[in-house]
């Protein structure tokens, strides 16, 4: 039985992404200067303003507004005719110290959770950075559109920009062929809107994707409803966290609902679902399944994991309590171990705000090492030796 499943992502200058910059860059700057910084920092962008508001606890000194425009000038909004000035905009900040009721229950001899909540890891082998192919090719496309704005490679482009992929997926879960890709990018309102079509498909989806997966029926659609000149926060106000299956597995996995944009890693909404995909990531290198997806729940003030699930979907190559003895058995599930273990008190937060938090391959985001996979293997031999 074949099923289409369908990804979308964003470029940097898509509204919502905005604020999720200018929240993780205000949380960057505390970080530099204190790494113990306690950061809940919110934005909200319309036509013209722009709101920062949150709770802040740092011996750090940080000018905000000017963060905050340094941001948006660097993802390309830089007049009115772009989407934002943020020279000429009103910027507003409200900003207090956090709740003394919150810090008591977090600044104790090893970090404890911030809220209580629950999270959700995921990975699937069918990419090579072990995320699922829709969001993985969706977040490509976003960065090349974005990329050939900045180089200049296509003219005429603006920051604000969405990219869509459709997969057809086969009984086994490979992906078989493209259904459909949409985009829709900004531009300069004089722009010619086929050059720019055809632009799109040579230059942004031919240099990303697999041309074997491109069929005679798939559907490609840019811009499908004419011009895109008016964009960016001129046209769509913008707000921190909408982005959330952006951020994560695109859909194909669960979500908590704690977004992850302006917190510090002392928040499980941010570190432990970190630390979830951490342990999905190293189940399915470890071959112990080909897809897994890791649900643990937390309680403010208290140090690990309360409860742990971890669903295979039937794809497992030994049992699931097998494995869930073997993860128990390999992994601290605790907010501090992956606050030490992440180095997740560094200003790494900035680059994360765009195209997806995790399937990157840079070293210093060490959630997504596979270092624990012999240990893994090393538990399931125990496990079966003890218990089968």
């Amino acid at each position: 039985m074949y099923k289409v499943l369908t990804s979308e992502s964003v470029t940097e200058g898509h509204p919502d992404k905005v604020c999720d910059q200018i929240s993780d860059a205000v949380l960057d700057a505390h970080l530099e200067q204190d790494p113990f910084s306690r950061v809940a920092c919110e934005s909200f962008i319309t036509n013209g303003a722009l709101f920062i508001g949150g709770e802040i606890t740092s011996n750090a000194k940080i000018d905000v507004k000017e963060v905050a425009k340094n941001t948006i000038k660097k993802i390309g909004y830089t007049d009115e005719e772009s989407g934002f000035n943020p020279d000429k905009a009103i910027i507003m900040t409200n900003i207090i110290k956090q709740s003394e009721d919150i810090a008591m229950g977090v600044i104790k001899e090893k970090i404890c959770a911030g809220d209580q909540g629950m999270v959700y890891g995921y990975a699937t082998d069918e990419t090579q950075n072990y995320m699922p192919y829709t969001i993985h090719t969706a977040h490509k496309l976003a960065r090349r559109l974005a990329y050939v704005r900045k180089q200049g490679i296509i003219q005429g482009l603006y920051p604000d920009g969405k990219t869509q992929v459709s997969a057809v997926y086969d009984e086994n879960g490979n992906v078989q062929k493209i259904d459909s890709i949409v985009i829709a990018a900004q531009h300069h309102r004089d722009i010619d809107l086929s050059k720019l079509r055809y632009e799109i498909i040579e230059k942004v989806i031919f240099e990303e994707i697999d041309k074997n997966l491109l069929k005679s029926d798939t559907k490609i659609h840019i811009n499908a409803t004419g011009f895109f000149a008016k964009g960016g926060p001129s046209a769509d106000s913008g707000l921190t966290g909408r982005k959330i299956i952006v951020d994560t597995y695109g859909g194909i996995a669960r979500h908590g609902g704690g977004a992850f944009s302006g917190k510090d890693p002392s928040k499980a909404d941010r570190s432990a679902a970190y630390l979830a995909r951490y342990i999905a990531k190293n189940v399915v290198a470890a071959g112990l399944s080909k897809k897994c997806e890791v649900e643990m729940s937390f309680v403010i003030g208290k140090e690990g994991a309360q409860t742990i699930y971890i669903n295979t979907f039937g794809t497992e190559r030994v049992s699931r309590e097998c494995i869930e003895y073997a993860v128990k058995n390999t992994f601290d599930l605790t907010i501090d171990s992956a606050i030490n273990n992440f180095n997740m008190r560094t200003p790494i937060y900035l680059e994360l705000a765009s195209y997806g938090h995790f399937g990157r391959m840079e070293e210093r985001f060490a959630w997504e090492r596979t270092d624990k996979v012999s240990k893994l293997k090393n538990q399931v031999k125990t496990y079966i030796q003890n218990y089968i």
